[in-house]
């Protein structure tokens, strides 16, 4: 078998390695966090990464929850919300907009094309990023779902959804499911590097932590 330029390659470098001393493995003990480890002071990192992308913020008990969301659909003129699969009925149960459903008929294309604004949880919020991911489960539904309507209300279970850092977080998702990152309202910037808001999704991201207090 004649030998190509690479295999007479690869051989003059193991040839030389041959004698070398072996190498010892790096230490590998990283930090899989850089945050406190104080449920309220990541709940304040997450609120000032997540606005700091431009999401707006609020913090409501999961009885105030109802009435914020309302309001909140109210403030941008949202007459009609898309609603996922699995999403806790109370959430919507102050609001008047017109609740359009994605269970047993799937809202085509035209149909998210023309509602206002969508609702749902999260699978979890990474404190460090300012990011929320979202794995299609109950509450969040389709990925179509978060990227054509104008406003997106995500609602994060503070105590049990929020990890500091991205390390933390991929253990606990299953790859296996449609993981859609968020981190702001759908953003690009133009050749002049001014940013436009909306191109690709919502250009209103509304975040509500629901805490205990």
């Amino acid at each position: 078998m004649s030998q190509t330029s690479r295999d007479r390659i690869l051989g003059r470098v193991r040839r030389a390695l041959a004698e070398a001393p072996a190498v010892r493995e790096p230490a590998r003990a990283y930090l899989t966090a850089h945050a406190p480890d104080d449920p309220a002071a990541l709940l304040d990192l997450l609120h000032e990464n997540l606005a700091d992308y431009r999401a707006r913020v609020h913090r409501a008990t999961e009885g105030e929850l109802p009435a914020l969301v309302a309001e909140l659909l109210d403030r941008h003129g949202a007459a009609t919300v898309a609603v996922p699969p699995g999403l806790p009925p109370a959430w919507l149960s102050a609001t008047t907009a017109e609740q359009r459903h994605d269970e047993d008929t799937p809202l085509t294309p035209h149909d998210l094309d023309g509602t206002d604004a969508v609702v749902t949880g999260c699978a979890l919020a990474i404190a460090e990023t300012g990011t929320l991911v979202l794995d299609g489960g109950p509450g969040q539904g389709r990925r179509a779902l978060t990227l054509v309507p104008d406003l997106h209300i995500c609602v994060v279970r503070a105590a049990e959804q929020t990890v500091a850092s991205v390390p933390l977080a991929l253990p606990r998702l299953d790859p296996t499911r449609p993981l859609t990152w968020i981190s702001g309202p759908s953003a690009t910037s133009d050749i002049e590097l001014d940013r436009v808001e909306g191109v690709h999704g919502p250009r209103t991201l509304q975040v509500v932590l629901v805490t205990d207090a």
